[in-house]
This record gives C-alpha cells, structure tokens and sequence, in this order.
C-alpha cells in the first residue's frame, strides 16, 4: 500500500503545470546604442548589462520607432506603429517652421489593448514605476491595465533627480508619490526598490513589471562620488579631443565623443540598478522562471539646434541623435533574456519597438493577437528576410535637436530619408556606411524610387498624420 501511495504521489507531482513566467521590461530613457560597454563604450561602465547580453541575446540592429520617447513608449505597450495611433511626437511638444507639425494624440487612447491589461487578464499581477509620458489624469498605468503604478504620470522627466523630485514651488514635473525619502536619495536608486519591493510582494504568484527609468534623460544630475570616479577615469584616460562638438547635420550641434563624467555617472547607477534587479531575482529564486527585456526609447542626446553644446553623450560611429532619423536618433540597444532557451549571442536581424509586445507575450506563453510586429523569438537569425519586412519611420514634426519634419525606411541594407519641408530624399548604404556620410539617391535613383514608393504606400495605409504649410512663414 506504501508503495502505491507513494506511486501516486509521485505521479501528482510529476503532473504538476510548471508555473508561469515572470516577465520584467526594463525602459532606459534616451539611452544610445554606444553608451553601453558591451557596445562600444570607451568611458560607461555597465557590467551588469554587458553580463545580462552575455547570458541572452542581443539585437545589433533594433531600432527605436521614432526618435522622441512618446511615440516609441506607446509602441511598447501595445505593439502597434506610433503612426497608426497617430502618436508622433513626444507628448507636450510642439514647433513650428517652414511647415506646422502635425496634429497627433496627446494619450494613449483607453480603446488600445495594453500589454499590461493583456497579462493581467492572464492572472498576472502587474506593476509600472518610472517615467509614462503616455497622457494625463485618467490615461495613467493605472487606467492602462496597471495594478500598481509608482511614479509614473504625464511628464517627461523629473524635476530633480535628488528627494523629494520636485522643485519649490511645485512644477509639473515633480515625480508623484514618492513624498518619504531621505536626504541625498536618486530618484534611479528608489525606483529600484520599488521595484525589488514588487518583486518581493509577487514572488508567489506571476508578474509583469515594467521598470521605466527616467534616466539618463535630463536634468543630467548625479550622485556626487560616482561623478567624481568617473572624473578621476577620465583625467587618467580621455582620448577625446579639445572640441568635441561639431556642426552637423546643417542645423545642429553634434557631440563627437563622450567625455561627460555625470551623464556617465547616470549610466553607471542605472546599470547598478539592473544588478540589483538581477540579485533580487536570484535571492528569490526566481532567475530561472523570470524573462528580462531592456530597451531604450530613441537614441542617445548627442545632437541640439545649432549654437547649443550641452548634448551629454555621443553615438559615433553613428550620426547624430535623438530627435533625428539617422542611425543615432533611432538605433538602441536591445537584450532579451529567455530562462527556457539557452540560445545566446548577436543577432542582426532587423527589429523595432513594434516587436516587443509580441515578444512579450511570447515569452510567458500567452495568446499572440495581430500586431504590427512579431515575436523576435519565433523567427531564427536569418529566417525572415531583411528586404522582404522594412522598417518605417514617422517623425511630422520640428524637434530641438534641429530636426525637420521627416520620414524614413529600412530595407535590408539601403535606408532612405525623406525631408517634408522640400520632398527632398537620402539613401544610404548602412552594411559599408553605417555613419550615413555618403548618400547614394542620386547615384542609385532605381533603388531611391522603389523606396520612396514603399514608404508613401505604407503612409497611406496607416493613415499617417502629415505636417502642413505655415502660413505665416518667412526667411526673414
């Protein structure tokens, strides 16, 4: 009888469903494709991230769906194009030129499915802290689909980086609800543990946390005694030239090298935040049920309107940054770590903000609607042809950084930009130029043609929003 019983046992437990996977999305604001070891940083040291890469996959070739933090943000919580949600510009922004931005949605409409309200109609617990920028009282994580949100609301960075987050008086970008803390406390080390305090409080049962990080995005601020490390790095080893700056694109001013000891000092303690997220898990024992994805939102801030030398970082090889449709206005780094794979390495397949829900969902094994992009781990490296699924980009509007109104597609290895102001267009060859220093339009006018064509078609079927003519413009 001993026997049987004990059979039986085993049986039940053998039958047992393995509990679901936790799923946490880490967002760096404005954090570029160089400002992390693993991708060629000289000065930023990340070593938890580079481990994290190592232990999973990185995507050389992702891309941020637009160059602002607004339109990728709500890509990343629904899976659907900036375009097609007719959220092209960060919101609260608005500039004029030549041409008047376009008209766009200042929320995410409460009609758009989340992710969050798609694991948590799964029995997940679901949790955001950090920065939202996706609209205003009643369109916060709270109305997205959000069991807990910390932090979050419609600004787009905070008023100090130092407790108590705001600024006397009280401005709208003060952080919310983190009214106790201490002297001297960085806002990135709190959100950390909020983090690590809703990890703790779910350990039980399944959650999808988003970490959404306000940094590296300005106010450039830091704790004093990592600045003044990464001064003491920089005395002893700056290759960087006298004038790190110069005047490119024609519009703006453009850092050359990254020399800027406290926006490497921000880098810094949000890579330690990541390692005290990774310790955590491990602590619990939850680092072989748990996924982790880390994204940036556009690229690094290396690029202003012209006369203005205050960008903190530099994505050379690439050209420019945020708020531009060059390569370092949109490339990001991206990693996936997936506890039921063991594949590890560099992909280089072509990827966007659009495909991280899908991947998501994916990776805790939940129903995957039609979006518009795809999960990045049921495809191999290789199996989707780079030529046959291009990236778009829509960017109607003026931007600080000096940019104009602009469109943009990825196929394969060509990229093309088109310039609303005047329909004029580049082409470049990304695999032998991927600085964008050489443009081939007039050179390869088939090719130019062919993806000038592709990109207006796939306007018209998004119903894209498009800049208008300023009346009261003048040269003048």
């Amino acid at each position: 009888m001993n026997r049987v019983v004990i059979g039986l046992t085993f049986l039940l437990c053998s039958c047992t469903a393995p509990k679901p996977t936790n799923v946490v999305l880490i967002i760096v604001d404005d954090l570029g494709w160089k400002d992390l070891s693993v991708t060629g940083s000289e000065l930023y040291q990340t070593p938890r991230i580079d481990a994290l890469a190592s232990e999973g996959l990185r995507f050389d070739r992702f891309y941020a769906d637009s160059p602002v933090c607004s339109p990728t943000r709500a890509a990343l919580m629904t899976g659907r194009h900036p375009a097609r949600l007719h959220i092209t510009n960060w919101i609260g922004g608005s500039q004029k030129g030549q041409l008047i931005g376009a008209e766009y949605e200042h929320q995410l409409p409460l009609e758009e499915v989340t992710v969050a309200e798609r694991f948590r109609d799964a029995g997940y617990r679901t949790g955001f802290i950090g920065k939202w920028h996706l609209g205003s009282d009643g369109f916060h994580p709270q109305d997205q689909g959000f069991d807990l949100n910390v932090g979050g609301h419609d600004a787009g960075q905070p008023a100090s980086y130092f407790w108590p987050y705001s600024r006397e008086g009280g401005s709208r970008w003060d952080v919310p609800g983190l009214t106790e803390g201490t002297e001297g406390e960085y806002l990135t080390d709190r959100l950390t543990t909020e983090a690590i305090t809703f990890i703790e409080d779910n350990a039980d049962r399944p959650f999808f946390l988003v970490l959404a990080h306000y940094s590296v995005h300005t106010p450039i601020q830091a704790k004093k005694d990592n600045v003044d490390d990464v001064a003491e790095r920089l005395a002893q080893e700056s290759t960087c030239p006298a004038d790190v700056f110069e005047e490119d694109p024609i519009w703006s001013t453009t850092r050359t090298c990254q020399d800027d000891p406290t926006y490497a000092a921000m880098v810094e303690s949000t890579d330690e935040s990541v390692g005290a997220l990774l310790d955590t898990l491990e602590r619990l024992n939850l680092e072989e049920r748990t996924a982790i994805v880390f994204v940036s939102d556009n690229g690094g801030l290396s690029t202003l309107r012209r006369g203005r030398e205050n960008a903190p970082t530099s994505n050379r090889p690439l050209r420019a940054g945020k708020g531009y449709l060059y390569e370092g206005g949109i490339r990001v780094p991206f990693i996936i770590k997936d506890p039921s794979s063991k594949e590890v390495g560099i992909r280089t397949q072509l990827a966007s903000t659009i495909d991280v829900v899908p991947t998501l969902l994916h990776l805790a094994g939940l129903d995957m609607p039609e979006l518009d992009g795809l999960s990045l781990l049921s495809i191999s490296e290789g199996e989707v042809g780079l030529l046959e699924r291009p990236l778009f980009f829509h960017f109607p509007h003026y931007h600080g950084s000096g940019n104009r109104p602009s469109g943009a597609v990825i196929a394969g290895r060509f990229k093309l930009i088109e310039w609303f102001e005047t329909g004029d267009v580049e082409l470049y060859d990304l695999a032998r130029d991927e600085g964008e220093l050489a443009d081939l339009a007039a050179a390869l006018p088939v090719i130019t043609d062919s993806l000038l064509k592709m990109m207006r078609e796939w306007r018209l079927e998004v119903d894209a929003n498009m800049p208008t003519s300023n009346p009261d413009w003048s040269m003048d």
